[in-house]
């Protein structure tokens, strides 16, 4: 399945923060965030549990309220693909892959079955992610890692030109995290999105990351990951008792 890509847009950054502040009550989750998305590239936000990681994407997706502007390449909002880290439905629900991914894409009840183009594309997407294999199976008979991949699947369905995953590698089946970052290094490369990802797993960053959002309620730090994780930055985002190898290899770039 082949992707458009963007080449309507020329921006350098697909998405800035300017000034994102996310409150609950009296309580600052997030506050005054000044940051970008560079267009076409893989960008990470890393920081602690609480930090505001999760906020930003809500916040990102016009899914909470909040304060400051977020701007889009060339003024207009992105067609955006979502892989969350889990998701929630009846896993006894009589539906298959097939349908889960298709039911996005008609308005005809999957009772009446999925259209013949439909389907030959669909076809070739689960191919390309290596989910082939599972078109036919209950969604609820997969396991976390299957899930994962049949969401990414069904996110790419949607043509994206950002695709926001909250820790992609999380649960992965099939080879482990380094599989599944360098297939959405490919998928970014060949169809020209914008990739946004959330992560733990400061290691992925420095492999595959071009650019990094430090976040601990407020902008810690960004730039390139080699420059920016440094032990300084790590320190003041997590702690003063992190460990990383990859903010002790690049200490000087702090």
């Amino acid at each position: 399945m082949k992707l458009p890509e963007n080449h309507d847009c020329k921006c350098m950054n697909a998405v800035v923060f300017r000034d994102v502040s996310v409150g609950n009550n009296d309580v600052k989750i997030l506050q005054n965030v000044n940051a970008v998305i560079p267009h076409a590239g893989c960008t990470a936000i890393v920081g602690p549990n609480g930090a505001g990681k999760t906020t930003l994407v809500l916040a990102l997706l016009n899914e909470t309220d909040y304060t400051g502007t977020i701007e889009f390449c060339s003024n207009r909002r992105p067609r955006i693909g979502y892989v969350p880290q889990h998701l929630a439905f009846d896993r006894g629900m009589p539906l298959t892959v097939l349908e889960f991914i298709a039911a996005f894409h008609q308005k005809l009840p999957l009772c009446f079955g999925i259209r013949k183009e439909l389907k030959k594309r669909l076809h070739e997407l689960l191919g390309e992610t290596g989910c082939l294999h599972l078109e036919n199976r209950p969604l609820g008979a997969l396991s976390g890692g299957e899930l994962q991949r049949v969401m990414l699947a069904g996110a790419l369905s949607q043509e994206p030109e950002l695709l926001i995953l909250d820790e992609p590698a999380s649960g992965i089946d099939f080879k482990g995290g380094e599989v599944c970052c360098e297939l959405l290094e490919r998928f970014r490369k060949t169809f020209g999105f914008t990739q946004l990802m959330v992560t733990h797993d400061l290691n992925t960053v420095m492999a595959h990351a071009t650019h990094v959002i430090c976040l601990n309620r407020t902008l810690i730090a960004e730039g390139e990951p080699h420059k920016v994780l440094s032990d300084k930055v790590l320190a003041k985002a997590f702690g003063p008792h992190v460990g990383c190898s990859c903010g002790k290899d690049h200490s000087n770039n702090g």
